[in-house]
């Protein structure tokens, strides 16, 4: 039976053994090639708040473009952020191939551009890869890009970045006349607008032309607030009152949500000032002889000259 029973110096010797092979394979373990991301279209499609926007790219046919070598920057709205700005799996499916197109390539950057190459400061101009401009912001609130807050950055892809945002970006159909003319909600707006110009002053002309500007622009329930009942009340009204009105709702610039500081005083085209408010996520404007602040109800909307903000009160001077 002696030859059932190992001796000392063997039962160590195996120890030994036992212990360099773990060693072994524990150092093999950890030197395991990391599993690279994949491309932009394959990260869109297996992520789980991005069924909308995997929707609306291979409906515009992009799923191959977004496959491709790149690189490119998507900045890539979530399935909340396509909801908040009224784009539903319905809004979708009625949008033809080509709309889908174009807003999804006004999200599209045709290089890699990580967070922390955006410039501090606000509004660089970005040409996008459907051949419109953005403008991307980097301050002490984020990175931002026309306004809209990047909400994760630096997600990576094989042939580039996804940066994930909070609403969907809209190219704009035009100028600062044309967006407002297309809304039914600035009717009353646009009839001030053109009574106005009437007057000494053409401020259609002035809202439509080359100079980058941005507008608090009051709905038609804020212009019957301020005693005009109807768009008849509005024409009827004097020329130059309405100019003057409408001029203090005007600021020389391009002048985003994410560029608002509380109690700023902007200087507006007639030579006044208004009072910007800040609290928590909402944002208010106050005119000189304004009771009450009004809110910014809806921002960022682009125009080929500047921006619009949607604003629940007319701004008194």
């Amino acid at each position: 039976m002696k030859h059932l029973f190992l001796s000392g110096s063997l039962v160590k010797l195996l120890v030994v053994l036992l212990f360099s092979a773990t060693m072994v394979s524990c150092k093999k373990d950890s030197t395991t090639t990391p599993v690279m991301p994949g491309t932009i279209t394959a990260q869109v499609s297996a992520g789980s708040n991005f069924t909308l926007l995997k929707s609306a790219v291979v409906k515009a046919g992009l799923a191959t473009t977004l496959d491709g070598t790149g690189p490119f920057t998507v900045f890539a709205p979530t399935d909340d952020a396509f909801t908040s700005s009224g784009v539903t799996s319905s809004v979708i499916g009625s949008l033809s191939a080509d709309q889908l197109k174009a807003i999804l390539l006004y999200h599209t950057l045709g290089a890699k551009v990580m967070a922390a190459d955006v410039p501090a400061g606000p509004n660089t101009k970005v040409v996008t890869a459907g051949g419109d401009s953005v403008f991307v912001t980097k301050n002490s609130g984020g990175v931002f890009v026309n306004g809209v807050n990047v909400v994760t950055a630096d997600v990576a892809a094989s042939n580039g970045v996804i940066h994930t945002i909070s609403k969907v970006l809209f190219p704009p159909a035009g100028n600062i006349v044309e967006v407002a003319s297309a809304d039914t909600t600035f009717s009353f707006l646009v009839a001030a607008v053109v009574k106005a110009s009437s007057g000494s002053t053409n401020v259609a002309a002035i809202l439509s032309g080359g100079s980058i500007l941005t507008v608090f622009a009051p709905t038609n329930n804020a212009f019957r607030a301020a005693g005009f009942a109807t768009i008849d009340a509005v024409k009827a009204a004097d020329a130059n009152t309405l100019t003057s009105i409408l001029t203090y709702h005007v600021i020389p610039g391009r002048i985003f949500s994410s560029d608002l500081t509380n109690g700023a005083q902007p200087a507006t085209a007639n030579g006044g000032k208004v009072t910007i408010g800040l609290s928590g996520s909402s944002a208010t404007v106050k005119g000189n002889t304004n009771t009450s602040a009004s809110n910014i109800i809806a921002a960022n909307i682009m125009a080929k000259n500047g921006v619009i903000h949607v604003i629940d009160r007319v701004l008194l001077p």
